[in-house]
């Protein structure tokens, strides 16, 4: 038994260096007083020169305020459209094209990005030959493709959480009077919303993340913050690109950890509620 312990936790120390180990290093290099991304300068690190160069570059900080703008808006839409699409594919059963529509809101999941980005590209223009609309490529376009892939994810997680859900809970509150609208603003709504803020921060760091997609649908003046570190990456890796990636991942985490907390206090009161409404019973 000891010494599959052993390899237990050994295995576990090796994933978690095998996936922390180069952030960490980006890190740390970030603070490198070297042009140079591989060497390290002992005399003059560590340094904070390259976070304040990177708060002075416009061309950084204009396609990162972009890209903030188009994930939350994507997130929003996709959240929206990737409820309803999970609340109709559990709730009403066999209705007619509901294989169709389960197939078409899993389809993004599988598809390459290649071919998800060239078809929309393709659509927007033939859109624009025959309405005028969009006019060109830009962040509107941008927002719509990444809306396309990011709802799937976000029907999936709350397809998973409404599998399975009590419906007694909704069934009772109808029996008592209370209208369907606010059975669900009041019972279905909150019971769900941890899944709705995961699939939310989920479309949020798929639609932060794209590239391939994103350089498809995108015009002059709309380049994205990924699309702006892919380039510059290409011609070179500098350390401000460090100083940024250590920064984005801050955020991550740190947006991981709050919403972590309060999906935990969310349960823990939920799960309070439910007690003392069993004591009741009794």
């Amino acid at each position: 038994m000891k010494s599959r312990g052993w390899f237990r936790h050994s295995v576990l120390a090796l994933g978690l260096a095998f996936l922390y180990l180069p952030i960490v290093s980006m890190i740390v290099f970030s603070f490198n007083n070297s042009r140079l991304v591989t060497v390290w300068d002992a005399a003059n690190s560590p340094t904070l020169k390259w976070y304040r160069l990177l708060l002075t570059n416009e061309q950084i900080l204009g396609a990162a305020w972009m890209s903030i703008k188009i994930a939350a808006m994507t997130a929003t839409g996709a959240v929206i459209l990737g409820t309803l699409a999970g609340l109709a594919l559990v709730r009403f059963g066999a209705f007619r094209g509901r294989a169709f529509l389960s197939g078409m809101t899993t389809a993004p999941l599988v598809m390459p990005e290649v071919i998800t980005g060239l078809s929309l590209l393709l659509l927007f223009v033939a859109l624009e030959q025959l309405t005028g609309w969009p006019q060109g490529r830009g962040m509107l376009t941008i927002t719509i493709a990444h809306v396309t892939f990011a709802m799937a994810y976000v029907t999936v997680v709350v397809q998973s959480r409404l599998t399975g859900f009590d419906e007694s809970l909704e069934e009772a509150a109808l029996d008592l009077g209370a209208r369907p609208a606010k059975v669900f603003l009041r019972i279905t709504l909150p019971l769900i919303l941890p899944a709705i803020v995961s699939g939310w921060l989920l479309a949020f760091t798929l639609s932060w993340d794209d590239v391939v997609i994103s350089q498809f649908v995108a015009g002059p003046g709309s380049s994205t913050l990924p699309m702006v570190v892919f380039s510059k990456v290409r011609l070179g890796v500098s350390p401000d690109i460090n100083a940024l990636a250590t920064i984005m991942v801050v955020i991550v985490a740190t947006g991981v950890l709050l919403s972590t907390w309060w999906m935990r206090r969310q349960e823990r009161r939920r799960a309070r509620e439910v007690q003392m409404a069993r004591r009741d019973d009794q």
